[in-house]
């Protein structure tokens, strides 16, 4: 096996981040579609937010189900694959949608076939990265994917394609890498990689188990609050800059790219510092600078170091893959791996993905239109309590 940059390490994490880049561009498209698509379908805030809660909900239960079958019967590549697939199929679908219910059920499908993806790659890098890798690894995965194509290529390339081509183009056009990604999982994917360890196990749950395990028990709310921070802020982020601080569109739009740029380099940097210091000790110190993001986002409007102070703060956002994968995978032994990274991430996406939009939604309503920055701030300080009951993971 090859060493250095051409090493099998390199090319699954590389891989895996692609996957998952163009799942979250899948993914994110309809947000950045929607003014296009509301118009053409006639849809209303209501069912604008129901095509979100849906595919956040089967994403949520497809993560843990999908994955524990797949790990259970040893067909974790064969489940990666097909879910590559399907995922793909749906972004075709949703340009095919003549009716808020067509378009509901691509997007439900699409939920639950992209469920599994990202348990299932952050277990195949996990098998293959080297122990002082994993943190950096791990962030390379979900922050190429959430960050580089979710924040920053897709608004941008979408709303050209749409503009230039129509919305439906740029669902079919989205759609197209996965299926690309998914013959490279097929030919490149190792079978010692996706196999699965054997056991004695009649449970293809093992939920009893895994929260015999302290990190999973503890770390099932570090991932309900970080996940929740960031939710609690992105859909309401952009139209507060607009409607509360007067941002102009074009302001807005290149803010929030900088956001994800600092997403993406956080993802590299807070990961990779844990592979040095512990997993705990840099969880600890990023919770206390995400729960600044909101107070820098409301109180320092208007000023030289508004902007900066944001992208400082946002750097919250790179504990996701220590807190949805690294912690998780580390607590457990080599046949609950993949479950425990699937267990926590459904409900991270349940709490933090569905139920945390929706209060942020209401309080910001019924209050005030900052309620949502608050109740990210929440969270953060929340999320230092369960991250004071880990166990350190990293093993020197």
């Amino acid at each position: 096996m090859k060493k250095g940059l051409f090493s099998y390490e390199n090319g699954i994490v590389l891989l895996m981040a692609l996957t998952f880049g163009c799942l979250f561009f899948d993914r994110l498209a309809l947000n950045f579609l929607m003014p296009y698509v509301a118009k053409d379908l006639n849809l209303n805030n209501t069912q604008i937010g129901l095509l979100a809660g849906v595919l956040s909900l089967a994403w949520a239960f497809s993560s843990f189900f999908s994955t524990a079958w797949a790990e259970t019967n040893n067909k974790k590549k064969i489940v990666f694959i097909i879910a590559v697939f399907v995922f793909s199929v749906c972004s075709f679908g949703s340009g095919l949608a003549t009716s808020f219910i067509t378009l509901l059920l691509a997007r439900l499908v699409m939920g639950f076939a992209e469920g599994p993806v990202i348990p299932l790659a952050q277990n195949f890098v996990e098998r293959e990265s080297s122990p002082h890798r994993l943190g950096i690894n791990a962030g390379i995965l979900q922050g190429v994917g959430s960050a580089l194509f979710g924040s920053i290529l897709a608004p941008v390339l979408l709303v050209k394609i749409a503009e230039d081509m129509g919305w439906r183009n740029a669902f079919f056009i989205a759609g197209a890498p996965g299926l690309i990604l998914g013959l490279l999982a097929w030919k490149f994917v190792q079978k010692s990689t996706a196999e699965s360890v054997k056991t004695n196990e009649k449970s293809a749950l093992n939920i009893s188990e895994l929260l015999q395990y302290n990190n999973v028990r503890w770390g099932i709310g570090v991932a309900c609050c970080i996940f929740g921070w960031w939710f609690a802020t992105l859909p309401f982020i952009s139209n507060y800059f607009v409607s509360s601080q007067g941002m102009t569109a074009d302001e807005m739009g290149k803010t929030m790219g900088l956001l994800g740029v600092a997403g993406l380099v956080s993802s590299i940097i807070v990961p990779g510092l844990s592979d040095k210091i512990g997993r705990k000790k840099v969880l600890i110190a990023f919770s206390l600078v995400g729960a600044m993001y909101p107070f820098a986002v409301h109180y320092l409007a208007g000023t030289a170091i508004h902007l900066p102070a944001m992208l400082l703060t946002y750097f919250l956002m790179g504990a996701i893959p220590l807190a949805a994968a690294v912690v998780p995978s580390e607590a457990v032994p080599v046949h609950l791996k993949a479950k425990a990274i699937g267990l926590i991430t459904a409900i991270g996406e349940i709490i933090g993905g569905v139920i945390v939009p929706s209060i942020a939604g209401i309080l910001s309503d019924k209050i005030d239109p900052s309620a949502f920055l608050w109740v990210s701030a929440a969270l953060a300080i929340l999320g230092l309590f369960f991250v004071m009951k880990l166990t350190e993971t990293l093993k020197k």
